[in-house]
């Protein structure tokens, strides 16, 4: 890519896409390309060929998706799975047929089976079921990522594809229904903490930018309450409980969204579909050519709850609601992959998570 090159970031208000236009515009990148979901809906096939026709975009990162928690997983299977597949035909089909350079495509670790070995190597797709509260997302994303490929493979393009670990950073949703753990873990220990200080203020401050089931800063003291409660953020005469869905056993994996932006836009300027196909060990058949952006480490979501509670200074309990879903037991990616094409992370997790908690939470009128 040059520094000039027209480059379309779909999602680019997302956690993923905001991160990529950061790192693309610290490198010297000044023509990008972005569109609101206003004016540009890519749900819309006529209307996502009209764009492709009118700006004739060079380079496209696809990081535009409906995504979610496991709540929202579970909840929205019909829109996960209707969405994501119909965006990202859209903007796929598109890139080709309007001869853009290069696509990369985001998709996700869910797209590895329930039961995977560790870590999950890119061969290791399909090789299971999946896990069912993300099955709909995930097969998304397995279409996406095989579409990539069968167009390199028919029609000479230059897609890849990347399956990032859990992200979190700047732009991160912390909506308690919709958010990913890391965020909403993150948020519910900080309120529990405002709790246990009385730091009214900044529960007011903090519902007042994310309000919860319509309830904000403003409502009555016990509607607030109320509404913490429902969320397993409670005040006794014991003190505070923080409830957390799951037993805390499930291991998983977390990554700086900056440095997963990095990584795609090295992944850009570094590595075609041919390079990977090096790395390949079956010459007969070309698949399972994405690439796993992660860190290879990880830990449980009862070591990660100790790390935030300790960074946030929260002195109440923790418990554990077991009749929720923990989902996959552990999905820890194999990144040597990644590695060997020359990207290796920055930011460790104890650093990035005092990071977002000081620009999210420990801001003027939040903590």
């Amino acid at each position: 890519m040059d520094l000039d090159s027209k480059i379309y970031v779909a999602g680019h208000r997302g956690l993923v896409g905001s991160a990529i236009c950061h790192s693309l515009k610290k490198r010297g990148y000044t023509n990008l390309i972005t569109r609101t979901h206003r004016e540009l809906d890519l749900l819309d096939q006529q209307a996502v060929e009209n764009f492709f026709a009118s700006e004739g975009p060079e380079y496209v990162f696809l990081a535009a998706a409906r995504v979610g928690g496991i709540l929202a997983n579970n909840r929205y299977r019909a829109e996960f799975i209707y969405e994501n597949l119909q965006i990202q035909n859209n903007i796929i089909h598109m890139a080709y047929l309007h001869g853009v350079k290069k696509l990369l495509f985001l998709g996700s670790s869910c797209i590895y089976p329930r039961e995977c070995p560790q870590p999950m190597k890119e061969d290791y797709l399909l090789t299971g079921e999946l896990e069912y509260t993300n099955e709909p997302y995930a097969i998304a994303k397995i279409a996406g990522m095989r579409m990539c490929e069968s167009y390199n493979i028919q029609y000479g393009t230059n897609f890849i594809s990347v399956m990032p670990t859990n992200l979190f950073g700047p732009g991160d949703r912390y909506d308690l229904e919709r958010s990913h753990v890391l965020p909403a873990l993150i948020r519910k220990i900080y309120l529990g903490r405002c709790l246990e200080t009385d730091n009214w203020q900044g529960i007011c401050a903090d519902l007042n930018r994310d309000p919860i089931e319509g309830i904000d800063g403003s409502a009555a003291r016990g509607d607030i309450l109320d509404i913490l409660n429902r969320y397993g953020i409670s005040s006794r005469d014991k003190g505070v409980t923080v409830t957390l869905w799951g037993t805390g056993s499930p291991k998983r994996e977390f990554m700086y969204s900056e440095d997963m932006a990095d990584a795609c836009v090295y992944l850009m300027e570094h590595i075609d579909f041919r390079d990977i196909l090096g790395l390949s060990k079956d010459s007969k058949e070309i698949r399972n050519t994405h690439i796993n952006i992660g860190t290879g480490k990880d830990l449980t979501i009862r070591e990660l709850a100790g790390l935030v509670r300790e960074i946030v200074g929260f002195e109440g309990r923790i418990a554990w609601d077991a009749t929720k879903p923990d989902g996959t037991p552990r999905k820890l990616l194999d990144v040597s992959r990644l590695h060997r094409l020359g990207f290796k992370e920055k930011v460790g997790l104890r650093e990035g998570i005092e990071q977002i908690y000081r620009d999210r939470f420990k801001r003027p009128g939040g903590h």
